[in-house]
């Protein structure tokens, strides 16, 4: 079996949120490793059922050959956001345990030395978790306008130097490609002023590029407003997020389907809830955690359960 390593966090509190029940259905939209996976898995014992979906292929072989033994798993090499597709092909009404999902690059993909993920080793300019897909981050840097770049810079990595960096990518394209993170990483140094801090000067960048190629805040905001139709009573949202545009997305949701009223054009409605939120304020991972697996600090556990569908 290949090495694809991964700390999964806060692993027992997001299975533990699920609830798990021997006979129930349940779905792992992230798999990765298969941590989360198997824990469901040993829950669910005999007669539960998972599917868990990944479209990363490296996930997808590694845990085929991690999960073998496990008779009441089926791995998807799909996107979660398809989630709904798969389950009406196979005629499966309903989402009877509970989904979760653990959201972001996995550490294979955000530490491995050829997918373009990090600025620590210099390899060709990728960030698809879809290794199929035609766009990557290549595209990005290379066509899309000043403008374009600040606006993703500004919005996804929350970048205060964002139009330095746009201006400077602009201005170096006009010579050469820039076709690996080492390009990136170099033009990123030079059009930023030295200061003190404890991240990277390219940490931003690189996040926004990653969820711009992969569509990733528009691929949670959708796929979590489709679930809410699938899980059927009681059935429980787990959702591991790792940063704030990310968290703010699931917690919004959230929250206006757990309201009771809402004001819409100035005229008061009251309405029913779908969702009881679990977690008022999300979990987060304990100091020892935190010691194991720095990166676990920025991680933020939220829970809701679905009620009164009838």
């Amino acid at each position: 079996m290949g090495e694809f390593k991964h700390y999964p966090v806060m692993l027992k509190e997001a299975v533990d949120a699920l609830e798990c029940k021997d006979g129930k259905i349940y779905i792992d939209a992230t798999l990765g490793a298969g941590s989360y996976s198997e824990l469901i898995l040993e829950r669910i014992m005999p007669s539960g059922r998972l599917i868990s979906f990944d479209i990363d292929k490296e996930a997808i072989n590694f845990c085929t050959e991690k999960l073998k033994d496990y008779k009441n798993l089926t791995i998807v090499n799909d996107s979660y956001t398809n989630i709904k597709k798969y389950l009406e092909k196979n005629k499966i009404n309903e989402i009877t345990g509970g989904i979760v999902f653990d959201l972001g690059a996995s550490t294979p993909q955000l530490t491995s030395k050829t997918r373009g993920f990090s600025f620590l080793s210099d390899s060709k300019l990728d960030m698809r978790f879809n290794q199929n897909a035609d766009f990557s981050a290549y595209d990005v840097i290379n066509d899309y306008s000043e403008h374009e770049l600040v606006r993703i810079f500004s919005e996804y990595g929350e970048e205060r130097f964002s139009k330095r960096i746009a201006k400077k990518i602009v201005e170096k394209r006009k010579t050469m490609k820039i076709e690996t993170t080492k390009n990136l990483v170099d033009i990123v140094f030079e059009a930023t002023p030295r200061i003190k801090s404890k991240i990277h000067p390219a940490t931003r960048i690189f996040q926004a590029i990653r969820i711009e190629v992969n569509h990733e805040l528009d691929n949670i905001k959708n796929t979590l407003n489709e679930v809410l139709t699938l899980l059927s009573n009681n059935a429980i949202l787990s959702i591991v997020t790792f940063h704030s545009l990310e968290d703010r997305i699931v917690k919004n949701i959230l929250k206006e389907n757990s309201r009771k009223s809402s004001v819409k054009d100035g005229v008061y409605e009251e309405k029913e809830p779908i969702l009881e939120l679990v977690t008022k304020k999300p979990l987060t991972a304990s100091e020892d955690e935190i010691k194991i697996n720095p990166p676990s600090r920025s991680a933020k556990l939220r829970v809701a359960r679905r009620i009164n569908k009838r």
